[in-house]
């Protein structure tokens, strides 16, 4: 534990300094920005490609596709169970709606598994998940996204902008947004439903420890991150709120809401509040673990003393695992947007491995 606490304050003290992402997240994204898979890379730990549907009609609510190629040696991310013979060939899948049974979640070995070009343009795992990217995609490119899974099938057409929102960018890690309208299907058991909006296409990549073992880290080595959660919001036709919080050891790592418009520069805020309160029970993952999952949550943005957000909902749609150690969900919300009441769904990523069990109910996540 004492060298996580150590890791944990080295890495919080040496971030303000290199990163980058609060002045790369108002400016558009380069032409050419690189979005290889990295997957026989000796020097970059793992890599991340994703596209999240928010806001879709009942009973879907959302569409997530998550990928990981390779092991992030981090607490919350790595399930170390699931890992290739070497770990550094491990990569997952995980995609579901809120419908039914729609929810796939499986580990792949890089070596037999997977086929990557290494420009990124087609990227596949087995027979379930093809992504293709074409052209540039902040410059009229397109990523397709083609998933046959047990109980459903998905395919999706993404169209991204250079509005870009930067999670993290510094010279080591980068992890980015694009906003990115869409169309598609979903075929379940109750049919094919035609769908359509405002997505994410999602980029990321790393390096770290992990890429000098072919072994999993312990426990005590892993980067102490221990808190994650991400949520997206389509205010309207032309407006997309994405809202992060991620902590290490009660250190606050990302805490950022960026607001994203169809033909206007993009915008992000840090002085940002969130609180939750918790369900009763945790959910038990397959492997026994429990976590604590929120029954509420509240967001409050502002900017210098004035309040330009606020966000209250309410986690009401089925917990989907497989995002790390986490879950995937839907929640409903009112809130005020600039003087404008907004209601609708959000489409949130939770993950909570803090230690502090004996929470009280009202907690600031």
């Amino acid at each position: 534990m004492q060298i996580s606490r150590i890791l944990s304050t080295a890495v919080m003290r040496s971030l303000p300094l290199v990163d980058k992402r609060l002045a790369s997240s108002t400016t558009p994204l380069p032409a050419g920005y690189p979005m290889r898979p990295h997957h026989d890379s000796k020097l970059w730990a793992w890599t991340h490609y994703g596209v999240f549907i928010p806001s879709l009609p009942s009973p879907h609510r959302f569409l997530n596709t998550m990928t990981l190629i390779g092991a992030t040696g981090t607490e919350i991310f790595d399930n170390d169970m699931l890992a290739a013979a070497d770990v550094r060939n491990t990569s997952t899948v995980f995609s579901s709606t809120a419908a039914g049974e729609n929810h796939h979640y499986r580990a792949y070995d890089l070596s037999r598994d997977c086929e990557f070009a290494d420009d990124g343009s087609s990227l596949r795992w087995g027979d379930h998940l093809h992504l293709t990217i074409s052209g540039d995609v902040t410059s009229g490119g397109e990523v397709i996204v083609r998933g046959r899974y047990d109980d459903f099938s998905v395919d999706v057409t993404v169209r991204p902008t250079d509005a870009a929102s930067f999670f993290v960018d510094t010279p080591i890690y980068q992890h980015l947004s694009l906003l990115a309208p869409y169309t598609g299907t979903i075929t379940d058991a109750s049919g094919t439903t035609e769908i359509s909006g405002l997505g994410t296409f999602e980029y990321a990549r790393a390096l770290g420890h992990q890429a000098l073992s072919s072994r999993p880290l312990p426990a005590n080595l892993k980067l102490p991150m221990d808190f994650f959660t991400y949520q997206i919001i389509q205010l309207d036709e032309q407006t997309q709120l994405l809202l992060t919080d991620v902590s290490a050891r009660g250190q606050n790592a990302c805490r950022l809401v960026h607001v994203r418009t169809l033909g206007k520069p993009a915008e992000v805020y840090d002085n940002v509040d969130f609180t939750t309160t918790f369900r009763a029970e945790p959910e038990v993952d397959e492997f026994g673990r429990e976590m604590r999952i929120p029954e509420t949550l509240t967001w409050t943005v502002r900017d210098g003393g004035r309040e330009i957000l606020r966000i209250d909902g309410t986690v009401d749609s089925p917990l989907r695992y497989g995002h790390g150690r986490g879950y995937a969900g839907a929640y409903s919300y009112t809130g005020v947007y600039r003087g404008v009441d907004v209601a609708g769904d959000g489409y949130m990523e939770w993950v909570d491995a803090r230690q502090d069990v004996d929470v009280p109910k009202q907690n600031r996540a």
